[in-house]
């Protein structure tokens, strides 16, 4: 079977990331944020057999309130999504230490394993860029820890912003800004998304004209679909305008050399 072919991606000058849950493991990190809810409940719960199903409802709680108190720091927001949801589970909170800790709890989450060396190998070819819901403090912290020693060129925050993703505004400041400090220039095609999530980042993608590259984290499969929204009725609505599907970092940062290697080898012919 011959591989397949992808569109051209030597002609950009950037890549945007959305960060957790496309390169750093937000919904495995997450599920083990929410343990000491989970601990409560018999071994047979549903969330227990499957904590993605856990994941699923916090993040319901999470972007509600994305979209109802967007200026809410994401620290507070899983703070408020945490208490939410162990309201809903009828569990007890733990003890307040534990509770605030779930603030900050984004910075310790891991990476991908394929994460860093796959941000490395593109770094050579692109400005790297960071759009994220996630605080100032916590992705700090992320790109310090998990995530080093690769390195981005712009962090982009919702903290920054005063508004989550999908909203627009967050995309209108990373072209405003992509502009400003790096040259790049969105209308001209000099910018390429690449994000997991289909609600957060890929929809409004299309609607804006941003071209994306979906890494799909398995996230293509029925009854797997996880946080980052349903792909058979997003298809179905054509909400979706993605180009590039990869599973992993990792493959889109081998398709991205392949290109440029095939591109320096009719150069030189």
């Amino acid at each position: 079977m011959s591989p397949p072919s992808y569109p051209d991606l030597t002609g950009f000058k950037a890549l945007s990331f959305d960060c957790y849950g496309t390169l750093i493991d937000w919904e495995g990190g997450l599920a083990s944020s929410l343990h000491p809810l989970l601990s409560q409940l018999p071994p047979s719960h549903p969330f227990n057999q499957k904590p993605l199903l856990a994941v699923e409802r916090f993040n319901h709680f999470s972007e509600h309130f994305w979209a109802n108190q967007p200026n809410q720091l994401y620290n507070d927001n899983l703070i408020e999504s945490f208490k939410a949801l162990a309201q809903e589970m009828g569990v007890s909170l733990p003890d307040d230490d534990i509770v605030a800790s779930i603030g900050t709890s984004a910075g310790h989450w891991p990476a991908f394993p394929d994460t860093v060396e796959a941000l490395q190998r593109l770094h050579k070819h692109f400005k790297l860029i960071i759009l994220s819901n996630v605080s100032n403090e916590n992705i700090a912290r992320t790109v310090a820890d998990p995530l080093s020693p690769a390195t981005f060129d712009g962090v982009y925050t919702a903290e920054n912003i005063g508004s989550y993703k999908p909203s627009h505004r967050n995309f209108r400041y990373l072209f405003e800004h992509a502009k400003e400090d790096f040259a790049v220039d969105f209308e001209k095609g000099e910018l390429l998304h690449v994000a997991r999530s289909l609600t957060a980042d890929h929809v409004p993608a299309k609607e804006l004209g941003l071209r994306s590259v979906w890494i799909a984290r398995g996230g293509d499969v029925e009854g797997h679909y996880g946080t980052g929204g349903n792909l058979k009725e997003l298809q179905a609505q054509g909400k979706l305008g993605f180009e590039w599907k990869f599973q992993t970092m990792g493959e889109f940062a081998d398709e991205v050399e392949r290109q440029f290697s095939e591109k320096e080898k009719r150069s030189a012919e």
